[in-house]
């Protein structure tokens, strides 16, 4: 095929304290390369504040295959901000979009392709097994999905992780977007475009620690719900509608045993009971109102999503 007519793609790697996963991740991406051999490739490794070798493991893979780059941030902007500024540096006719510690497949980039060139503009994977993983983290993912594909109209697929391939299209209509609360997945989401899922295991580690804790999970969570819907919000006030209305009822109950039994008991421990609960529910209300100032306080500083040390490989380096 004639070189000036074979199409780019772009493989956007972040990579967090991953030195231990670069060299065979790389191995395995050269190998899917060469075998789809009517495209060209280049490999992004956004290496993302990383306190190991995963920067020097990094450029030792482009020293060996000068497909691959290197993008270095000052520090650790953590996997959304890493997506950010890969896609900045794309350049392909299709982008896809991976981890580093091999638990996304470099061989199901094969499927991903065989679904863009029937014409599907995003293509992710729907894991159907976490293999690895606890409990807690099974738990943790099926609460979130659930959780946000209520809040936001099924917009986010339930088991749809960030490994995907999106068209050049989907992408730069990703980049154009400035916000600073960034859940890659929910963007790509939102742009729309015809997509398409294919079932996969989500393999376990092959080396290092994962980086995704707990509460660093459940923070990821609430910003992908709270920066793609306001049905948060619309709660709150249905609560104080639907509050208000049982309040007016029992009002009208209360009057007419006073009228006809006269007080009908001293309440205390009632009363308290019911004090502590409102104000529960009114903390909670605070909670989420000021989980949405806080994003909008992130918004008017307006800092960059990622800021970068070094490029190895990329044409402004």
């Amino acid at each position: 095929m004639d070189t000036a007519q074979r199409k780019l793609i772009s493989v956007v790697i972040p990579a967090f304290n991953e030195e231990a996963n670069i060299q065979q991740l790389s191995q395995r991406l050269a190998a899917v390369f060469d075998e789809e051999s009517k495209y060209d490739f280049e490999a992004i490794i956004v290496e993302n504040g990383s306190i190991d070798k995963t920067f020097e493991q990094s450029v030792a893979a482009r020293d060996r295959d000068p497909r691959f780059k290197v993008l270095q941030l000052s520090r650790n902007f953590r996997m959304d901000g890493g997506l950010t500024a890969g896609l900045a540096s794309a350049s392909g006719d299709a982008a896809v979009l991976m981890a580093a510690d091999l638990q996304d497949p470099p061989e199901l980039i094969h499927k991903f392709l065989r679904k863009w060139e029937e014409g599907y503009e995003i293509v992710y994977q729907i894991v159907t097994d976490r293999k690895g993983t606890g409990p807690i983290r099974r738990m943790n993912s099926q609460l979130f999905y659930w959780i946000a594909g209520m809040m936001t109209d099924g917009r986010i697929p339930r088991n749809v992780s960030d490994f995907r391939l999106v068209d050049r299209k989907v992408y730069q209509a990703v980049n154009v977007m400035e916000e600073r609360n960034r859940f890659v997945r929910g963007l790509f989401a939102w742009v729309g475009f015809s997509s398409i899922g294919i079932e996969a295991e989500r393999a376990p580690r092959t080396g290092g620690v994962s980086g995704a804790h707990t509460f660093g999970v459940i923070d990821l969570a609430f910003k992908g719900i709270f920066a793609h819907s306001y049905k948060p919000l619309r709660l709150i006030s249905l609560f104080g509608l639907t509050l208000s209305a049982l309040s007016f009822l029992a009002i009208i109950v209360f009057a007419v045993r006073f009228l006809v039994e006269g007080v009908p008991f001293a309440g205390f421990g009632t009363i308290v009971c019911l004090f502590l609960l409102m104000f529960g529910f009114l903390f909670t209300m605070l909670g989420i109102v000021s989980e949405y100032v806080g994003l909008i306080y992130e918004e008017v500083k307006q800092r960059p999503n990622f800021v970068v040390r070094t490029k190895v490989g990329l044409d402004d380096d």
